[in-house]
C-alpha cells in the first residue's frame, strides 16, 4: 500500500521542489535589493547542489516504489527516463557550469552559459515527466479498485 501511494507522493513532491525552486526562487532570487550576480550565482551553487541530493533521494525512493508495486511498464519506463536525466543533469551538466560561475564569481567574467540553458532545458524535462508520471500513475492507481466501487450510486 505504501508503494502503491508513494507512486503520487513522491512525484508530487519532487514536481513542486522544481517548481518552487528553479522557476520562482531562482529568478526572483536576482531581483532582490543587494543580491549581486556573483553572490546570486554563489547562493545557487549550495541550493542546487542541495536540491540534486533531493532528488536523487526522490528518485530513489520512487524507482523503488514503482518497482515494489508491480507498477504498469510505461509508469517504470517513465521513472527510468527521470533518473536518468536527474544523473545527467546532477552528474553532467551542473559540474560543467561550474567553471562559468566560478569566473563570474572570482570577476572574471560577465556569465552567459549555455549549460544553463540545458539546466534548465533538463528541468523542463523533469516537470514532463513528472506530470506524465501522475498521470500513469493516477490512471492506473483508480483502475485497481473493485468493480462494486467503481458502480453509480443508481446501480448500486
Amino acid at each position: 500500500m505504501l508503494a502503491r501511494a508513494s507512486r503520487l507522493v513522491l512525484p508530487a513532491i519532487w514536481l513542486g521542489l522544481i517548481i518552487g525552486i528553479s522557476l520562482i526562487e531562482t529568478p526572483l532570487k536576482f531581483q532582490a535589493p543587494g543580491i549581486t550576480v556573483p553572490l546570486g550565482l554563489g547562493i545557487g551553487r549550495l541550493v542546487f547542489a542541495a536540491m540534486n541530493i533531493v532528488e536523487a533521494v526522490l528518485v530513489a525512493l520512487l524507482l523503488v516504489a514503482v518497482l515494489a508495486s508491480r507498477a504498469p511498464r510505461p509508469e517504470r519506463i517513465v521513472a527510468l527516463v527521470l533518473a536518468v536525466v536527474l544523473a545527467v543533469k546532477a552528474l553532467v551538466i551542473r559540474p560543467m557550469m561550474q567553471g562559468t560561475t566560478d569566473a563570474v564569481v572570482a570577476g572574471e567574467s560577465a556569465g552567459g552559459s549555455g549549460m544553463h540553458v540545458l539546466y534548465i532545458a533538463a528541468d523542463g524535462a523533469l516537470i514532463v515527466g513528472l506530470v506524465a508520471l501522475l498521470a500513469l500513475a493516477a490512471r492506473a492507481l483508480l483502475g485497481e479498485r473493485p468493480v462494486a466501487d467503481q458502480a453509480s450510486p443508481v446501480t448500486r
